[in-house]
């Protein structure tokens, strides 16, 4: 009988240590951002594992060399600060999954900026200090400002188009234009710049109307990412 208040015991103190590590990985994580607007690659080189790799958002995959040198102070001109939030941590023993969104402010010759990235770490605890084995960065995109247009703007937009044996059809309603392939909900369509629209909530995605000698809508090329699909004007 004096087990089971031993094991509730037993099972509290774990919980509390997994929540230390992860505020004390959480006080880390904000240092190492610091680091970087701070140019000071001293706190990459002690918390990195020496087989360290980190994809940062380009895509690149740096080593613990490549990634320590590239630490340096920010340019004339260029300030600001990375905050961490959202901060979410996986402790099993001896290994710590991370994952929070990296919150940056940037002065840029003058002009305000912001941006946010999902970051997710990898930390192994070796002779009981902690090091970073891994880390991702990806840039998380947002809509872009929507340009207003007029019921005669839209008009021409509005018709069928056909991509293979799919139909998507753009519809003109009293406050804007939505679209959408047969049998699935329509969405909304918002301008962003002559003859390229977006729909709200998928950045990553443009559609660019083409046009004929004359002017008129032919298609529109569906660009996803690096990519095209082309819908041909069917109606």
């Amino acid at each position: 009988m004096r087990l089971v208040p031993l094991a509730l015991v037993c099972l509290g103190t774990t919980a509390l240590a997994a929540e230390d590590v992860a505020a004390s990985l959480q006080t880390r994580t904000q240092k190492l951002l610091d680091a970087i607007t701070n140019g000071d690659a001293s706190v990459w080189a002690q918390s990195m594992d020496e087989r360290a790799r980190v994809v940062d958002e380009a895509g690149q995959v740096l080593d613990r060399k490549a990634m320590v040198d590239g630490i340096r102070p920010l340019p004339p001109g260029i300030s600001g600060t990375l905050r961490v939030t959202k901060f979410q941590a996986t402790v099993d023993q001896d290994t710590a999954v991370t994952t929070y969104v990296a919150e940056e402010d940037e002065t840029f010759h003058g002009a305000q900026i912001h941006s946010s990235y999902r970051m997710s770490d990898t930390w192994l605890k070796r002779q009981n200090t902690w090091k970073l084995l891994a880390s991702q960065v990806l840039a998380l995109r947002s809509d872009p400002p929507a340009v207003p247009t007029t019921a005669e703007q839209r008009r021409p937009y509005c018709g069928r188009y056909a991509l293979g044996d799919l139909t998507y059809e753009i519809k003109c309603e009293p406050d804007g234009m939505t679209g959408g392939t047969t049998g699935r909900p329509a969405k909304a369509l918002r301008l962003e710049s002559p003859d390229v629209f977006f729909v709200p909530g998928e950045p990553r995605i443009r559609r660019i109307f083409q046009r004929d000698a004359t002017g008129r809508i032919s298609g529109f090329v569906e660009r996803r990412e690096s990519w095209d699909l082309l819908w041909k004007r069917v109606g």
